[in-house]
């Protein structure tokens, strides 16, 4: 046998309720009999101002079932034993079961293959504070690296039936396993739990793909019934196997937070920044005393602004952040003397004759020490099977460049405005067609 632990912990008050709110007494330990294993709940902590409850998935690995650590097996059982929860019903507690409360959730041991990267990317855009550590292989032995398992814990103020039901669909997402044939009855129950949450998050196509084993048929079919358009879904999802096991957006902010690393800045830009990916990453890390945002969206703005929370930051946490609406054409003066700039997928977006007035405005006004540069490689275009000969990645894309191209691109700015160039991938390597993104990294000679 082995075990797995998901734990829900909420400080509402009276955070008993959390007891109505699972169908379950705080006092008794409840077992239920499920796919290959037992399922235990009971309440380790059950006080009027904090309340815990445990699921605890025993599994008989004598089945020839493998070691599920928090995926299939575990969400197949939430499914069951908190079902009424799930469905955001509550006999006794039916206006709190609607409510949003603060609630903490921990699985100790997660599968999860992308690492904490992929936690992160799939729960914060969700709105959840993400704490997700890398499990070593063996605690004695460090050097023998990290395992594919994580322990998380998501906090935030959700309503349960909303909390539980993105814990349901993403844990086999995580683990890109499932341990069961999926069915066509699987697109319903996909559905139906991520109604509320799933069309809206930037990495719906990874997510659908997934838990529904890469079937594309499947796939479509769930895009179409929740009315995402497949031109709205990430690249990732086209992308052979080998690359999909981490989405390419992951590795293209890892590959860009690795270079910002490597220059020591402390005050960064994010020209570009859209919703705020890049930007949440930055806010996490200490080291960057300064951070600034810039978009021309306002709307991109104010939905950065709700993905960092910023309106409940602490003032010390909120005086590192800035948002700031200006075009990257234009000379800006707020811009000038940080230590790097970042411009994650940007340079695309504008039109080829704008691009030197780009280049005079980063590169020549704000002169930060070192600009990283990320873009789509168009030779690798081929990879997606999805894509139409001669179609662009996205439908805001002016241009996709080949590695020639973005390099004699780099080159120019770089000998213009007295950058030293070097050119980097990002994603799975093509030994013909190269990497999906193109990586550039401008450090200042002077």
């Amino acid at each position: 046998m082995c075990g797995v632990l998901l734990t829900v912990t909420t400080t509402h008050e009276p955070a008993t309720d959390l007891g109505y709110l699972l169908v379950k007494h705080p006092e008794r330990v409840q077992q239920f009999g499920v796919t290959n294993g037992t399922a235990h709940v009971f309440f380790p902590e059950a006080t009027p101002t904090r309340c815990t409850a445990a699921l605890l998935l025993e599994v008989d690995l004598d089945t020839g079932d493998r070691a599920y650590a928090a995926s299939s097996l575990l969400s197949v059982a939430l499914g069951k034993v908190w079902r009424t929860a799930l469905k955001g019903e509550s006999p006794e507690r039916p206006e709190l079961a609607r409510t949003p409360i603060p609630l903490t959730l921990r699985i100790p041991a997660l599968s999860c293959r992308g690492g904490p990267g992929l936690a992160r990317a799939l729960f914060e855009p969700l709105g959840w504070t993400v704490q997700a550590t890398g499990i070593a292989l063996d605690g004695t032995h460090p050097e023998w690296g990290a395992s594919r398992y994580v322990d998380l814990t998501l906090s935030g103020v959700q309503r349960l039936s909303v909390a539980l039901s993105q814990v349901y669909v993403l844990l086999p997402v995580l683990d890109d396993a499932k341990h069961y044939w999926v069915a066509p009855d699987e697109i319903e129950k996909l559905v139906r739990s991520s109604r509320e949450w799933l069309s809206g998050h930037p990495e719906k196509g990874l997510i659908v793909y997934r838990y529904l084993a890469h079937r594309r048929r499947m796939v479509n079919e769930a895009l179409e019934r929740l009315g995402v358009a497949q031109d709205e879904t990430d690249e990732d999802t086209e992308l052979p196997d080998s690359a999909r096991r981490v989405p390419l957006a992951v590795q293209r902010r890892d590959a860009v937070l690795a270079a910002l690393d490597a220059s020591g800045a402390t005050r960064v830009l994010d020209l570009g920044c859209g919703p705020g990916a890049l930007l949440a990453e930055l806010v996490g890390n200490r080291r960057y005393t300064e951070i600034v945002g810039v978009d021309v969206s306002t709307t991109a703005l104010d939905q950065a602004a709700r993905r960092l929370k910023l309106d409940r930051l602490p003032a010390r946490q909120r005086g590192r952040i800035r948002l700031m609406q200006s075009a990257l054409t234009y000379r800006d003066d707020r811009l000038r003397g940080f230590d790097a700039a970042v411009l994650m997928e940007v340079i695309e977006h504008v039109d080829p004759p704008r691009l030197p007035a780009l280049a005079t405005a980063v590169f020549g006004h704000a002169a930060p020490g070192t600009v990283i540069v990320t873009t789509p490689n168009v030779e690798y275009n081929v990879r997606y099977e999805g894509l139409a000969a001669g179609r662009m990645r996205h439908h805001d894309h002016r241009f996709e460049w080949d590695r020639a191209t973005f390099a004699s691109w780099a080159s120019s700015v770089g000998s213009s405005y007295g950058y030293r160039v070097t050119l980097a991938g990002v994603g799975e390597e093509d030994p013909e067609l190269g990497t999906p993104t193109q990586m550039a990294v401008f450090v200042g000679t002077s």
